[in-house]
């Protein structure tokens, strides 16, 4: 029986984690939720952040391309739902932003991890994309993901 690969070395053909989140609306999300559909699976640090503005907007901007070809899209982050209504609020975003404050979402997924900045090290979220094919299996795996284009990238690899 093959062993499953650590939550950091999740590649392209593994099986996706399961999951389920609450997202700003308190509506809850399970990866079984999403059985024969693609998903698009975002993780990035924090609501109202530059950066995290940046990519939510780029997915924002690609979201009727996505919807078009039935593929579904999800934001996550380790803030609570109320900040995400604000932050889905403010940018008009069209899709759920799952609140993963446990960081349960983010470990399964490996992307709680130790980062270094200014010589100080400390945990957080490394910026990474998942897309999960109809079959629960990864078709995409971006991690450390740079801005601005992601979603571009992500929408060309379908």
């Amino acid at each position: 029986m093959p062993t499953k690969p650590k939550p950091s070395e999740l590649a392209v053909g593994d099986e996706a984690p399961r999951f389920e989140a609450v997202d700003e609306g308190g509506q809850l999300h399970k990866l079984e939720d999403y059985t024969g559909r693609t998903l698009v699976l975002y993780f990035y640090p924090k609501d109202m952040t530059s950066g995290c503005t940046k990519e939510a907007c780029d997915f924002r901007d690609y979201f009727n391309k996505f919807a078009k070809k039935g593929i579904f899209v999800l934001g996550v982050s380790p803030d609570t739902v109320e900040s995400h209504v604000r932050f889905q609020q403010k940018l008009l975003l069209p899709f759920p932003l799952l609140a993963d404050p446990e960081k349960k979402m983010c470990e399964a997924f490996g992307v709680w991890r130790e980062k270094a900045m200014y010589g100080r090290r400390f945990k957080g979220i490394e910026r990474s994309t998942f897309v999960i094919g109809p079959d629960g299996v990864f078709t995409q795996v971006h991690r450390k993901v740079a801005l601005p284009g992601h979603a571009e990238a992500v929408f060309k690899g379908l």
